[in-house]
Parts: structure tokens; sequence; C-alpha cells
């Protein structure tokens, strides 16, 4: 107990597969207790809905990115886990930390550095990043958080490639190693990953990164930008799945580009589970979930991460969605 907590922070932008990562790993049978710190950009969390959930003890940090507006709350939730884990009110062996995929990946690793307390209880091990094969060539353009995760990572998971060409893949491979030649490159396919490849591979090397970034270890300062911004939907009436779905189709097709990522819990008239949601620019499904709970209050929540979204006009679309009467 007197050892330092290995810490693993998986990131990369939206959409790009973390959670089903993290699904894999803790599906796995390793044995291990893991605690799990959830951060997500909207004021509220799905991503906790969407675990397979079992003996980890889930953490969740929610209306604000854990790089700069909630970096603090990160520090109060590892002592008060290492406090706890000393009392013998907790029992885990390690810790991921799931990053909103607005996350710069610098300042959450600076934490465990520059904070007296967490670096006393806890080993940053390895930043594992998630990298969609289908956005990022765009994402990477665009967003200075795509770049810095990716420029950050111990480890880059390629995840979507049956969606893209060959040669596209072969492309986005070679930019980002040109990006972070230090970083091992793996395709994984729904997050499935040899756990030997992300647990315990003792990946991050300060040194390095004050070769690469000598001002590490001051202040990181970090804004997003302001055209970017989050909504949510909530609702207790259930949902017309067929009007829901067609109108899905046609905010897509006009504004696909603009839409980060949504994701939510739907509750559907006519079924007794959960349907989950989720879509990332033009591309979007759903999955059957959880069964609901007898006597449980059903309620759909959907979030919205986007740039310069019409928020009214999408939340007004949502309310005709619901099954008449």
């Amino acid at each position: 107990m007197s050892e330092t907590i290995p810490v693993t922070i998986l990131t990369g932008f939206l959409g790009a597969g973390k959670t089903t990562l993290l699904n894999r790993i803790l599906g796995e049978a390793h044995g291990q207790r893991i605690a799990v710190i959830e951060n997500e950009f909207g004021e509220i969390g799905v991503d906790n809905e969407l675990l397979q959930q079992g003996d980890e003890q889930i953490v969740e940090m929610n209306n604000g990115c854990i790089c700069c507006t909630v970096r603090g709350d990160l520090v109060r939730i590892l002592g008060d886990l290492a406090e706890r884990r000393r009392r013998g009110a907790v029992n885990f062996c390690r810790v991921l930390i799931e990053t909103t995929g607005l996350a710069d990946p610098a300042p959450v690793a600076q934490t465990f550095f520059v904070d007296e307390g967490v670096a006393r209880d806890y080993r940053l091990d390895a930043i594992i990043t998630v990298v969609d094969a289908k956005h990022a060539p765009r994402q990477l353009d665009e967003c200075h958080e795509a770049q810095e995760q990716v420029g950050f990572a111990d480890r880059i998971l390629l995840s979507k490639t049956d969606l893209v060409s060959e040669e596209s893949v072969n492309a986005l491979m070679a930019r980002l190693r040109a990006m972070n030649p230090r970083a091992p490159l793996l395709r994984v396919h729904f997050g499935q990953v040899d756990l030997r490849e992300v647990l315990d591979i003792r990946g991050f090397d300060l040194r390095e990164i004050l070769a690469l970034e000598p001002d590490f270890l001051e202040d990181v300062s970090h804004e997003h930008d302001d055209a970017v911004g989050s909504f949510v939907y909530r609702s207790g009436k259930p949902f017309d799945f067929a009007r829901l779905f067609y109108f899905m189709e046609i905010m897509v097709g006009r504004f696909g580009q603009e839409l980060l990522r949504y994701k939510g819990i739907l509750n559907v008239a006519g079924c007794d589970r959960r349907i989950v949601f989720q879509g990332v620019h033009m591309m979007f499904g759903d999955t059957a979930g959880l069964p609901w709970g007898e006597g449980e209050a059903r309620e759909s929540q959907l979030v919205f991460i986007g740039r310069n979204l019409p928020r009214d006009q999408i939340l007004a679309a949502l309310a005709s969605c619901h099954v008449d009467g």
C-alpha cells in the first residue's frame, strides 16, 4: 500500500473511442481493482451509463474540462481516493482517467509532478491516445487539442480504420509518426488491444517531455475556442424512434460538420431497454443498453457538443419527436 499508484490517462478527440477502450480494459479478467475518473465537457455525463460497471470506483467530473476549469477538482478527487485507500475504505491498485475529448493532456499530466500530495501518492504511467481514422485528418488540421493529444501520447491507438481506405490509413499513420515518432502506433478494432500495450508500460518519461517542452512544469494555461459549446436535452416522454431518426438525419445533413460529438441515453416507446445513441459529425448509430428497472423513471438525456449550433432550434425539434399524447 506504500507504493505509488500507477495512473493511465486515456485521451483522444471527441468520439475517437475512449469509452470503448475503457470498457475493454474493465471487461478483461485481469483481477485488478481499478478507480476510474470520468471527465465530460457538458453539464451532465452519460459515459458513466455506458461503462461495464463491476467493483470499480467510478468518479464523474462534469461541467468543465479536466485540463482547465475543473483541474483543481482532479487534485481533490485524487487526494480523496488516496486517503480513503489508506483508511481501507476503498481498495484499488490503479487509476484510469478518461479525459473529455477537448482536453489538452499537458496540464493533466503536469498535475502529477507539480502537486506535492499527488506526486507522493501517484505515478503517471502513460498517456494513451485514441485517434479516429475517419475524422482525424480534419481534426488535426483544425483543433489544437487533437494535435496536443497526439504529441503527448506514449501509445497511439488508431480506431475506425475499417471506415477508410488502406491508402488513407497509411497516410494518417505517416502523419502521426511525424508528429510523434517516439510513440508506438497500433491499430485497434472496438478497443480490442493487448492490455500489456496500455497498462504498466512506464511510457511517460519526464526527461523526454522536458526536452520537447522545457516549460512543461511551469504554469500551463489553456482556453477552449469560444465557438465550441455544449447543451443538453432531457425529457421523461418516450421518443417515437422513427420520427427521431428522421430528425437526426436532417440535423446531421445540415450541421454535421459542426457537430463534434453527440450522445445519450434514449427512452424509446415500446422498448424495455435504454437505447444508447452516439454520433460524430455525419456518422451516428444506436445500440440496446441496459433494461429499465421496474418502477424506474425513464428519462432521455442527449448531450450535443459542437461549434455555433442552433441550440433552441435543435431542442424544439427534439421536443416534437415524442409519441403523441
